[in-house]
Formats: C-alpha cells, sequence, structure tokens
C-alpha cells in the first residue's frame, strides 16, 4: 500500500480528486459545480425554516438565494479579476469565461448586496431577514467547501506530517509536490468551521437578541475563522504577512464586532416565534 494511500485510509478516503464526477457524451458534471448548487439547495432550506421560524413565508427562501445567488457569483468573479488585474488586461476573455476564479470574499459581499436588493423587492424588514439568513450561509459556504475538497481547486495548505494530511495529486489546479509529500486539508477545516458556525447561530435564534444581532455575529465568527485558516492556507501576502482575506476578515471581525457590541448594549427582546406576518 502506497504512502498517500495510507494517509488518505486514515479519513476513509482514497487519495483520489473527484474534479468529474460524470461524462455523458458532450456534457460533464463537475463535482464542484454539483457542491456549489447543493449549497444554495441547503441554504435555501434552512432560509426556509428561519423564515417560518419568525412567521414568514418560507416560500420566499429559494427566491432570495437566487437574489443571493446572481450577486454572489458576480462579486466572487468582480474580486478574483481585481486580484488578477494583470493577467486580465493581458487576456481578459480568459478570465471572463474560465470555469475557475472565484474569491468567497467577493461573493459575500456581493451576495449580501444581491440578497439586499431581494429583500427590498419583497418588503422585508432588513435585520431580521438576514438574522434568518445568517446560518444559511454559514451551511451554504461549508456544503460549497466539499466541492473545493473533490476538485483541488488549490484551497489546500501547507505541507504537513500530521496523519490526516492528504495529498491532491489530480487537482484541477496543479500540484507540483512529489509523491511522498501531503499537505493539510483546508477545505475540510473550512467545512467544519462553517458547519460549526451554522449549528452556533441557529441555536441562537431563540436567544431573543436585537434584530441584526445574528448576522452581525455570523461577519465576527466568519471572520475569525477564515483569518485563522488562512494561516493554513497557501496564498500570497497582501499586507505584511497578511494575505487578501486575511485583511478582509479583519475587517468582518471589527464589523461584526462593533455592531453586534452596539446591539448589544440596547439589550435583548423577546424572541421572534411566528408572531411576524408573513409576507405576501
Amino acid at each position: 500500500m502506497s504512502t498517500e494511500l495510507a494517509s488518505g485510509l486514515a479519513l476513509g478516503y482514497d487519495g483520489r480528486m473527484y474534479p468529474v464526477l460524470l461524462e455523458l457524451g458532450p456534457f460533464t458534471i463537475y463535482s464542484y459545480g454539483v457542491m456549489m448548487a447543493l449549497g444554495f439547495v441547503a441554504a435555501a432550506w434552512l432560509l426556509g425554516k428561519g423564515l417560518a421560524y419568525q412567521g414568514r413565508n418560507p416560500d420566499l427562501a429559494s427566491a432570495l438565494v437566487l437574489w443571493a445567488a446572481i450577486g454572489g457569483l458576480l462579486g466572487a468573479r468582480l474580486l478574483f479579476i481585481l486580484g488578477n488585474w494583470s493577467a486580465f488586461l493581458a487576456d481578459p476573455w480568459a478570465l471572463l469565461f474560465t470555469g475557475a476564479g472565484f474569491v468567497w470574499h467577493g461573493g459575500l459581499i456581493g451576495g449580501i448586496v444581491g440578497v439586499s436588493l431581494g429583500i427590498r423587492h419583497y418588503k422585508l424588514p432588513w435585520p431580521e431577514t438576514m438574522d434568518a439568513i445568517a446560518p444559511a450561509i454559514a451551511l451554504g459556504h461549508g456544503t460549497g467547501r466539499i466541492g473545493c475538497q473533490l476538485a483541488g481547486d488549490g484551497d489546500w495548505g501547507p505541507p504537513t506530517t500530521l496523519p490526516w494530511g492528504m495529498a491532491y495529486p489530480d487537482a484541477v489546479v496543479g500540484w507540483n509536490y512529489p509523491p511522498d509529500v501531503f499537505v493539510h486539508p483546508t477545505p475540510l477545516y473550512e467545512m467544519l468551521a462553517y458547519f460549526a458556525i451554522a449549528a452556533v447561530l441557529w441555536n441562537r435564534r431563540t436567544a431573543g437578541y436585537r434584530p441584526g444581532s445574528l448576522f452581525w455575529g455570523y461577519l465576527l465568527l466568519a471572520g475569525i475563522a477564515r483569518f485563522f485558516l488562512e494561516f493554513v492556507r497557501v496564498n500570497p501576502p497582501l499586507w505584511g504577512t497578511f494575505s487578501q482575506a486575511q485583511v478582509i476578515s479583519i475587517g468582518l471581525i471589527l464589523v461584526g464586532a462593533s455592531l453586534l457590541f452596539k446591539s448589544g448594549k440596547r439589550g435583548r427582546v423577546p424572541a421572534v416565534h411566528n408572531t411576524l406576518e408573513k409576507s405576501r
């Protein structure tokens, strides 16, 4: 048994990537795309439950996720282009229409803009609706990271000798390590972190916080998680030793913490449960 396979079996994993799940003639089904789609489905499912808990129409969940998806995909591609501006100027069509090249924080910002437009369109209150959306974002994000793991899209970390270290020889992004080198499976770390954030936020929805507090809490927790996870990811520095994602995460932490503190000073309110009018 190879050392790569032995290491992989420690996690019940056979050491290979699965960037392509199925090929049907000219059609190719990619694992990354499938898990991204499942992430949106999972987010819509949890958002529906959150809206129902607030006494709102759960059928609006799919529509709101669609607004978020459109804004998120545009934002993710835009931040990727801005981060690779020289390559974009050299060959703009290649970066515009490549199947890769999505930056999560750009997707988060674009998704917030998109879903905010949807909230306005359906005449929903922004703070309460974003509270319902917060755990759904984390669940969808964690689900999407499974796609990063299956495809091997370059999200792995530095070399490690830990027993759960993995190799990504069939990754969609170039893998140039020798056969005996294993790295941190950072997509799996992220998956676990965001699933944990989703669970925390979902369980705190009954605590009676001021409207908007759960979303501010999401910004804080997600910012902290990504800041520290960047230490086990291979990304170039942007500011000192900090990567672009860490710089943005610091901003999320500051915004989330300050707004959460400001909201907490106003005291708690009775927990919302089926007391609000259903949206038309």
